[in-house]
């Protein structure tokens, strides 16, 4: 049998053992230990499926960028792009040969390196030595950074023609300011257009470290099998020293509102200021209660106060993002243009009502309802249950974060939503920001 038709029966029978994955995600077995060179690791054993899902994650986001945005992101996206005595090519022919995907990512707080393989000789070997050569010898070529930086130009320049993307960034300009958390991860034209394959060289030796990392590891493995892997992945890891804090997120003096003209028909709308963090004491009161407001789709207040009832916009949404300081609480929506002030008000309207009232029980039932009964679709695969260990290993959440989720989901009650939601929401403190074409 082929690899290629090898992983379509590994995905047949996935979908087969579905609800086994599901049953077992409530009673996960966290193995946790550091490797000799000082990273952590998450390990779940998952021996249903041949295969073993592999996730890189480093504190290396884009709040490390200092005065250079876009630097944590291009150095990500550099990985693959020729390392250790292999080029990008070779790299892609290598993987596609044993049927292994890589791939990268960064957000502000982290960058990731993620894999899966077969646990089948010579795959997963061969799958290993790529992973580690692209994690600990990426070249950052003069040629690969160029056609890289260019590609990233263009985007650049073409998310200024998205009124979505400019809403987007200029909000968290006006929430975090002089602080890291401000600029997109991406970067800006200027700063892209000035980097040089030094700049990344020198970002990646910083960041790229050990005691900076986190290994988590879901599959088909035993421990000792496990142990082994990621030793051979991270011997030629430099030890190094965790990364400094990211400073503290200043609150907001007060609410200000920005319009940018956009020639568009429909003008996108956006209210923020800084929420929560990972580990907040407030986050189940402030998760469910976002549930309620704007983040639970269609049946959410702000779904039926702006859509179901005045038809003034198709779409409308909430959501707290967490990052290791308090990362934005933001609400939006897209109307047409003649619309916009009416639809931000009801927007506006229908938060401070739920700031003043808080939740009914029967809403706070049927939000307890959807999150606990939805859970198990997001642990439902390996790769997921990769990425939540991910989390948890980084942000140093417990290991019963994901066991007890629902538990203390359920336990959440309208009096403690109420409570977060006056203590941590300030009307007066909320930026706007508009774009779209003035009427």
């Amino acid at each position: 049998m082929s690899v290629k038709s090898l992983i379509v029966s590994i995905v047949c029978v996935a979908v087969t053992l579905g609800g086994g994955i599901k049953e077992a995600a409530a009673m996960l077995d966290i193995n946790t230990w550091t490797t000799t060179t000082g990273a952590r690791v998450m390990f779940v054993a998952a021996p249903d499926l041949p295969m073993v899902d592999v996730r890189v994650t480093l504190a290396a986001g884009s709040a490390r960028d200092g005065e250079q945005p876009g630097l944590a992101s291009l150095t990500a996206n550099l990985l693959t792009e020729g390392a250790g005595e292999w080029s990008a090519d070779e790299i892609a022919e290598r993987l596609d040969a044993v049927g292994a995907k890589i791939s990268t990512g960064v957000d502000r707080d982290m960058a990731w390196v993620t894999l899966r393989s077969l646990v089948e000789e010579p795959a997963l070997n061969t799958a290993l030595e790529t992973l580690a050569a692209i994690v600990a010898q990426p070249r950052f070529s003069t040629a690969d950074v160029e056609r890289v930086r260019r590609n990233r130009l263009v985007a650049l320049t073409r998310s200024e023609q998205q009124p979505g993307t400019v809403a987007r960034k200029a909000l968290y300009h006006m929430i975090f300011a002089d602080h890291p958390y401000a600029h997109d991860p991406s970067g800006n034209i200027e700063s892209v257009g000035a980097m040089q394959p030094e700049d990344l060289r020198q970002f990646h030796q910083r960041h790229y470290q050990a005691a900076n990392a986190v290994i988590s590891l879901v599959g088909a493995l035993t421990r000792p099998q496990a142990e082994a892997l990621v030793e051979q992945l991270s011997a030629e890891w430099t030890p190094g020293t965790p990364a400094p804090p990211i400073s503290a997120v200043t609150p907001l003096a007060q609410g200000e509102v920005q319009r940018i003209d956009f020639p568009s028909s429909q003008t996108h709308v956006l209210v923020g200021a800084p929420g929560m963090r990972r580990n907040d004491p407030d986050y189940f009161p402030l998760y469910v209660g976002n549930h309620i407001l704007g983040g639970g789709g269609l049946v959410s207040l702000l779904m039926e106060s702006v859509r179901e009832q005045r038809g003034l916009s198709y779409s409308v949404y909430s959501y707290f993002l967490p990052l290791a300081e308090d990362g934005p609480f933001i609400l939006g929506l897209q109307t047409q243009n003649a619309q916009a002030d009416a639809a931000l008000a009801v927007l506006l309207d229908t938060l401070a009502q739920f700031i003043d009232q808080g939740p009914t029980e029967a809403q706070l039932a049927a939000a307890v309802d959807n999150i606990t009964g939805g859970f198990p679709l997001r642990i439902a695969s390996n790769s997921k249950i990769g990425h939540y260990l991910a989390v948890m290993g980084f942000y140093d959440l417990p290991l019963d974060h994901l066991e007890r989720f629902n538990e203390r989901v359920r336990a959440v009650t309208a009096e403690q939503i109420h409570d977060a939601f006056r203590r941590r929401v300030d009307l007066q403190r909320l930026h706007q920001v508009l774009v779209g074409r003035s009427e």
